[in-house]
């Protein structure tokens, strides 16, 4: 494709399909060249370097949650569907959030995201300073909750990568794990309740639970104002 019939949009959306694809690890811009039938050169003129084609596609990805509508619904409804939308852009794109700790994100995108939610603590009566507490202390749950699939999706990548079969890996590892653990008498109860393979697994609904645990004291601290 002609350096003149690219577009950076074009060039953002297909990085975020290769990202989705392959991973920090797996994004330059001669695979990049090759899904748009370009050189790599006419790529740099659009986005100058691989850094800041990370940072766009990044933010692009944040368009993706719905925000709701503040004047049809609840705070507390607000602010969990917005978490559960965060949730599951974060682990459609799994590597946005290891990427947050090597790329200072920024564009309006995410600031589309952070002015809506702070919106939704503002009318739940939180001022200033707390409403941006209230911000951060949901996003770092969701973001926290989400790195668990981002680091499953890398690890299982890796492992491919390096010619190994990820299922037998994993099937080995936890094998060791659960040996391990029959010396611990909680981790032993534990996996006596469940199957032993299950046993590392978070409890069914553990997102939905956490959720529910942050918006209730939220509500509290609301209520002792």
């Amino acid at each position: 494709m002609p350096r003149d019939t690219l577009t950076r949009e074009r060039i953002v959306q297909t990085a975020v399909e290769l990202l989705d694809a392959e991973g920090l690890e797996g994004l330059n811009m001669r695979s990049l060249g090759d899904r748009l039938g370009s050189a790599a050169t006419a790529v740099y003129w659009h986005v100058k370097s691989k850094d800041n084609l990370v940072v766009l596609a990044g933010d692009e990805v944040w368009n993706e949650i719905e925000l709701p509508d503040l004047s049809a619904v609840d705070w507390r409804t607000a602010g969990t569907t917005m978490a559960k939308e965060l949730y599951a852009m974060l682990t459609r794109h799994p590597w946005l959030g290891p990427a947050m700790g090597t790329h200072p994100f920024h564009g309006p995108g995410k600031a589309r995201h952070d002015d809506h939610s702070l919106a939704v603590y503002e009318m739940a009566g939180f001022v200033g300073a707390e409403a941006d507490q209230a911000t951060a202390t949901v996003f770092m749950f969701v973001l926290g909750s989400a790195l668990g699939e981002s680091a499953r999706v890398s690890l299982r990548r890796r492992l491919r990568r390096d010619g190994g079969d990820p299922d037998e890996l994993i099937r080995d590892t936890m094998a060791q794990q659960v040996k391990i653990a029959m010396q611990f008498p909680r981790l032993r109860a534990r996996i006596d309740a469940v199957a032993a393979a299950d046993y590392a697994a978070a409890p069914d609904k553990s997102f939905e639970f956490g959720l529910e645990i942050i918006f209730d004291g939220l509500d509290g601290q609301l209520r002792q104002g």
